[in-house]
């Protein structure tokens, strides 16, 4: 089929240009390098190998498509509007970069609209790709390859693939085998600096080869080429490579393998030129109707394949059909609240205390069978987070684990958990200490950007992690993640509360949640196994005062079971306190305000009690609050030791308010 494609600037590829050179130059910013170079690329990738459905955008076997270097945005827009998604409309192509336009600046998830993920953050789309990869396969050892059987392909620039986050990719996936990876390099030797012999030396293709991949190198503006690298690829069980050599911005006289051609502006004389070099007399935004037609074809070509498989599921035993539908919906079991209610009244009845991470690693192995959908990634940390226990690995021989063993690669981890998001059909989690969360920050900013649910959980928590120092206490990191928009930070105190944060985090599905955990032991400090999951109001009265309140104790995680000493203490001697536990703040500030007030307590003397920085703290405590906390990095030390050295004690806090009353 590959002879049967178009030449070099045939009209199908040069559609793409057009579109991309007149949207560009309307909004008067963008970025031309990628769409005009990869052109070819995209003809052959979409013309001959993509299975997709612009009429069902998300057939669950459908191709998935990452533009990883996602300034070059106006290529994906003027495939999805030439193939026929509804959503991506030629007015839309026209309102490039404008507020509210499906075309924005970088593509932003809408699956619906052929979107499958946000972009732009160089290296973070292969992260993603991977992650789909990985649950594409997973998805296969399971159901079979009659309903599961596609391939993730992404476009990557030199970018992508120079941020340390490629690296990370290169090297687990080539490990893991994953044959349903392709990357397609956009290989034109251009930076935003200019040429890359600027920053880079070594042979890219190499990096893959040694790391077990399929490298193939062809013209990149040879699209019978192009496609036959593809069709090799596919054939190759290893994950793929191939280098395209390309000029950037070609067809723009002026700009086309220079610097400038990555986003230089372009002018209404710059398409005209293009329009003379390329032989394309057609005004802006008109593309022929013969070659309209040709890409709308491409946009059907799939049909018979998708109504193959749509009949192969229906023929699948009703059991098997209604679990498929259930994992694909993104639809928990019956059963799993039950779970979680019974796992309460256990360690109630129980009464030990427990390291809070493995409180976590317990719930999650509760689930292993109830939840086969679940792929947990974890950073070389298995022994101290101990979530993998009764889970397999998953591994290149064996691709029906639940457990990732993902190396020290937290930046790809992260990244990896959001591609497994949004493929779909498997719930991801991504596992390591808080410390090793900022590795993680952009993977975990652009989840609360797509709105993505992956769950975040993070061990050694504070100053509790003790002897192994300052370098893995975190101190303003839960602060920071607080700041997040659509983030959902928990800090369970005890079993019971990491129970219900559990709980709260799996109803989130367009929400990412961060569940904190301790490393040291936690004593319970919730005593009655409540049907009500008070983790979802955020902040609750724990124990109130016996008479009127005087003193507020707000805290949280590990610092609960302190607070509950001191208000002993106060009691003792005839001040009422009362101890409000908030292991969740964003859930708080969506309570109604009488509640807040209640919980507060309007007219109380407040304390802000955390092994934490108080940035944050204020709106709970006020300006004039007291907070026993952290002021700056911690020390090497016992935990205990650590805690009276930063007087983040019962005794402190019982001085400091008999202070302020005094």
């Amino acid at each position: 089929m590959a002879e049967s494609m178009p030449k070099v600037d045939s009209p199908m590829a040069n559609a793409i240009r057009f579109l991309s050179i007149d949207a560009i130059v309307r909004a008067q910013e963008g970025h031309q390098g990628v769409p005009l170079g990869m052109a070819e690329i995209s003809t052959a990738l979409f013309g001959e190998h993509m299975r997709f459905n612009p009429q069902d955008p998300l057939w669950p076997d459908r191709d998935r498509f990452v533009l990883s270097n996602g300034h070059g945005s106006m290529l994906l827009y003027s495939l999805l509007y030439l193939t026929g998604y509804e959503k991506v409309s030629l007015d839309e192509i026209k309102r490039f970069r404008a507020l509210g336009s499906v075309c924005a600046g970088h593509p932003e998830y809408d699956p619906e609209a052929g979107i499958e993920i946000t972009t732009g953050l160089l290296g973070q789309g292969i992260g993603n790709a991977m992650g789909m990869a990985v649950a594409e396969a997973y998805q296969r050892a399971r159901f079979g390859a009659e309903l599961v059987n596609h391939y993730t392909y992404a476009f990557v620039g030199d970018g992508c693939l120079q941020e340390g986050v490629g690296q990370e990719m290169i090297s687990l996936a080539g490990h893991l085998g994953l044959g349903h990876l392709i990357l397609l390099w956009d290989d034109n030797k251009i930076t935003d600096d200019g040429s890359t012999e600027l920053s880079i030396s070594e042979d890219v293709g190499e990096r893959f080869r040694v790391a077990n991949w399929h490298v193939v190198e062809v013209d990149g503006h040879d699209v019978a080429a192009v496609s036959a690298a593809i069709a090799e690829a596919k054939q190759d069980e290893r994950p793929s490579m191939i280098a395209c050599r390309t000029v950037i911005g070609r067809g723009i006289p002026r700009l086309q393998g220079q610097r400038g051609g990555h986003s230089a502006r372009l002018f209404d004389e710059d398409a005209q030129a293009a329009r003379e070099e390329l032989n394309w007399p057609h005004a802006p935004f008109e593309i022929p109707v013969q070659t309209l037609a040709q890409w709308r074809v491409v946009g059907q070509r799939s049909h018979a394949e998708y109504h193959s498989w749509y009949a192969r599921l229906s023929k699948l035993p009703a059991q098997e059909r209604t679990e498929w539908e259930r994992i694909q919906s993104g639809t928990l079991p019956n059963t799993w609240q039950a779970v979680l209610q019974a796992y309460k009244q256990r360690v109630i009845s129980v009464g030990d205390a427990e390291s809070g991470i493995f409180s976590s690693a317990e719930i999650n192995d509760l689930f292993a069978e109830l939840m086969p959908e679940r792929l947990v990634g974890c950073a070389d940390l298995e022994a101290p987070t101990s979530h993998k226990r009764s889970l397999k690995a998953f591994t290149a021989e064996d691709n029906s684990g639940a457990y990732i063993h993902c190396g020290v690669r937290e930046h790809l981890m992260g990244a990896m958990a959001n591609g497994m998001a949004a493929h779909g059909g498997v719930l991801p989690l991504a596992v390591t200490y808080l410390a090793f969360s900022d590795y993680e920050r952009p993977a975990m900013r652009m989840a609360a950007l797509m709105g993505l649910p992956t769950k975040f959980v993070f061990s050694h928590d504070s100053i509790g992690v003790g002897r192994n120092g300052p370098t893995h206490q975190p101190v303003e990191i839960i602060a920071s993640l607080r700041a997040m928009p659509n983030m959902y930070v928990f800090r369970p105190a005890d079993a019971v509360e990491a129970a219900e944060s559990w709980e709260v985090a799996m109803k989130l599905t367009r929400s990412p949640s961060s569940m904190i955990f301790a490393r040291q032991e936690l004593p319970l400090v919730r005593h009655h196994a409540n049907t009500e999951n008070l983790v979802a109001r955020g902040a609750y009265v724990l124990k109130e005062s016996t008479g009127r309140r005087q003193v507020t104790l707000l805290a949280t995680g590990s610092e609960v079971a302190i607070a509950l000493e001191a208000s002993q203490y106060l009691e003792s001697e005839g001040i009422e306190a009362a101890v409000v536990s908030m292991p969740c703040w964003e859930l708080f500030d969506q309570q109604p305000l009488a509640y807040r007030q209640e919980v507060l307590g309007e007219g109380s003397i407040r304390v802000g009690i955390e092994a934490a920085m108080r940035f944050g703290w204020d709106q709970y405590i006020g300006m004039d609050g007291i907070f026993v906390g952290m002021t700056g990095f911690g020390l090497s030390g016992p935990a205990e030791e650590l805690y009276e050295r930063f007087g983040i004690t019962a005794k402190a806090v019982v001085e400091q308010v008999k202070q302020r009353i005094a």
